[in-house]
């Protein structure tokens, strides 16, 4: 079941990054600007944002089996369509009934995770998890790059969309539930909206995703325009941040284990992990020192790095509180801030590298995870929440 969360959240990312890989090709052939090509990011968020508030409540519905197949199922024939884009339009709208299919994803592998591991090893299984979304960001641009040079662009979109359907028909088949069953308490969701946990949780997130989003979607642009990378040599060198975010992934996963044996509480020993790898992700305010690009891409890396093994520890925070009956719910309602987070941000990054450059964009970057950071560390804690419950 891991392995599954694992793929799909590769194809997820591939799905996700052939667009970014491609941008500088298609920003040329359909002469987009950057404004224009933040306004198809913006659309993409805009059905993420929207459908994650959905998408969690509806896979804590359906179930696991059919929640994770029917969102699988949406974005993979949504990245398809990108083959038949002849223009920014027609790339905004399709980026956004991707967006609608892969507001799914994180909600049911969070919940997958919530009912086949125990709390003390949920970090380490998220981490490993959500190291699928490094590893599609890693395989991307190679694999990408590769398929248009031989083929064409619509190629490429086909191709990756694929992939979904052949994880739908081994999920089909293999899926099972687990074997035990905890009794919990199920929440109802005016009692959900009313927790201080979710607001807070949610405006976390609001800070702390777009600082992803923003090495997803423009670090293959960033490279064209501040160093004139080819599409070949980005293809050879814009996996590396995401490889290092792999790693981060099972590093936040046994950073939490060494540091659970000193503090002796999951939900304490999860927020520290998380503050210490958020000090990280503040490497991009030193972008604007470097004039090379093998410097930027070592503080980018290490940016990634950080965001990976702090991601590693949240999408284990709502199972230390809540029963994994509405772990889906919680992280769909977290997701829609992210997505909210990452619109805005988009536009803004637009706006600074067209008016300025990327330097200030890095600053802002570097800086917002902190105060992510920080809003997680003042959550509730448990107690608290099950005595707002009774």
């Amino acid at each position: 079941m891991l392995g599954f969360a694992f793929l799909a959240t590769v194809i997820n990312y591939l799905d996700r990054q052939t667009l970014s890989v491609m941008a500088p090709v298609l920003l040329e052939e359909f002469h987009i600007s950057a404004r224009s090509y933040s306004q198809i990011i913006f659309a993409f968020m805009l059905a993420y944002t929207l459908m994650n508030g959905v998408s969690g409540r509806v896979i804590d519905r359906l179930g696991s089996k059919i929640g994770y197949g029917l969102t699988i199922a949406v974005w993979s024939g949504a990245e398809i369509l990108h083959a038949l884009a002849n223009g920014a339009l027609s790339l905004g709208v399709f980026r956004f009934l991707l967006g609608v299919g892969e507001a799914g994803n994180y909600p049911a592998g969070v919940k997958l995770i919530a009912e086949w591991f125990p709390a003390e090893e949920r970090s380490l299984a998220s981490g490993v998890f959500n190291s699928g979304a490094s590893i599609g960001a890693i395989i991307a641009p190679p694999l990408i790059a590769w398929i248009v040079l031989s083929t064409n662009w619509r190629t490429a979109f086909v191709l990756v969309g694929l992939l979904g359907f052949i994880w739908l028909a081994a999920w089909a088949r293999l899926y099972r539930k687990p074997e035990f069953s905890a009794n919990a308490k199920r929440v109802p969701l005016g009692a959900l909206l009313r927790s201080r946990f979710l607001w807070q949780f949610t405006l976390s997130k609001v800070f702390s995703d777009p600082v992803w989003y923003f090495y997803t979607f423009w670090f293959p642009q960033y490279l064209k325009v501040a160093y004139g990378f080819s599409l070949r040599r980005i293809g050879e060198v814009a996996w590396i941040p995401f490889f290092t975010a792999a790693i981060g992934n099972l590093a936040g996963g046994a950073a939490f284990s060494g540091i659970l044996r000193w503090i002796k509480r999951a939900e304490s020993a999860r927020r520290v992990t998380v503050l210490l790898f958020s000090i990280l992700m503040a490497s991009a305010i030193f972008i604007a020192d470097r004039e090379g690009p093998v410097g930027s891409i070592a503080l980018i890396s290490t940016a990634t790095f950080g965001y990976a093994g702090a991601l590693a520890n949240l999408l284990a925070i709502p199972g230390d509180a809540f029963p994994k009956e509405v772990v889906a719910s919680i992280w769909g309602f977290a997701s829609m801030g992210a997505g909210f987070g990452g619109m805005i941000f988009s536009l803004v990054t637009g706006w600074l590298v067209e008016r300025y450059s990327f330097r200030p964009a890095f600053v802002l970057f570097g800086l917002i995870p902190l105060l992510a950071a920080w809003m997680v560390w003042m959550l509730p804690r448990k107690a608290e929440i099950e005595m707002h419950f009774r």
